[in-house]
């Protein structure tokens, strides 16, 4: 496959939100039926986090995969509409960054036209480089994006409360769904930390199992089944059905997941 057959495409999802889509992994970056009402499901309304930013005055959050970078637009939209928004420091790698000239061409809905997301992701994407680059985006919002693997990037400086799980699919991007990534990102969280994540597969889950998280399964978004929610702390988790931990790392030790 030539570098240009490589290149991601732009496509407009079911609820008029563009999502990119990615010949290499042979996957859309977000749900077809719709990109940013997955995202705001997903990592915004079932995590909880939506709620807790009208009641705490700092946040810090790690994504996994900033992609098309929507989940931070969505962060940042959510962020301009309250009264006093928190101080949020935010955390993302990328491994393949997308092309500026791409980026200024997403469209994630009306609601968020106001704050023209191609622009700012067009800027993003222009000057972002190959490690560690921070971008002051308003005096409550800053984003600290590394550009290049997991396994390179450095511990954020403050401990994560919220991690956005949201890279490819654990059939074609095995590696960032292993007991050793989810024992980093363990290092990385606090106490109350929540993780969430579209993905529902028993092989990722055994591997945060593994790795320490206590989990529980929320209803999907937008035709998918069931998500997941994880935390150190089962406390954090709610009233949300647990699932059986232990029986996950029995079946990991035994596998039946290899």
């Amino acid at each position: 496959m030539s570098p240009e057959d490589q290149k991601p495409t732009i496509s407009e999802t079911k609820d008029g939100s563009t999502t990119l889509y990615s010949p290499v992994f042979d996957q859309y970056y977000h749900n077809p039926n719709g990109a940013v009402s997955e995202s705001k499901i997903v990592f915004f309304e079932t995590s909880g986090l939506l709620q807790s930013l009208q009641n705490r005055d700092h946040f810090a959050i790690f994504e996994m995969g900033f992609g098309t970078g929507l989940n931070f637009i969505l962060l940042k939209d959510y962020l301009d509409k309250l009264d006093h928004p928190p101080i949020v420091d935010f955390y993302s790698v990328e491994a393949f960054p997308v092309d500026p000239d791409t980026a200024s061409q997403f469209d994630f809905g009306e609601e968020l036209n106001q704050q023209h997301p191609g622009e700012l992701l067009r800027s993003i994407f222009s000057d972002a480089k190959p490690g560690t680059n921070s971008f002051q985006i308003s005096k409550y919002l800053t984003l600290n994006l590394f550009i290049g693997t997991f396994d390179e990037s450095p511990k954020p400086d403050q401990p994560i409360d919220y991690f956005f799980h949201d890279p490819f699919s654990p059939d074609v991007n095995a590696e960032l769904w292993t007991p050793d990534v989810f024992r980093k990102l363990k290092a990385y969280a606090d106490k109350s930390a929540v993780l969430a994540t579209y993905c529902a597969a028993s092989s990722a889950r055994a591997a945060m199992a593994v790795a320490g998280w206590k989990l529980s399964r929320a209803p999907g978004a937008l035709g998918k089944r069931e998500m997941t929610l994880a935390s150190i702390d089962e406390k954090n988790l709610g009233s949300l059905k647990r699932v059986n931990e232990l029986r996950l790392i029995e079946r990991y030790q035994k596998g039946d997941f290899d």
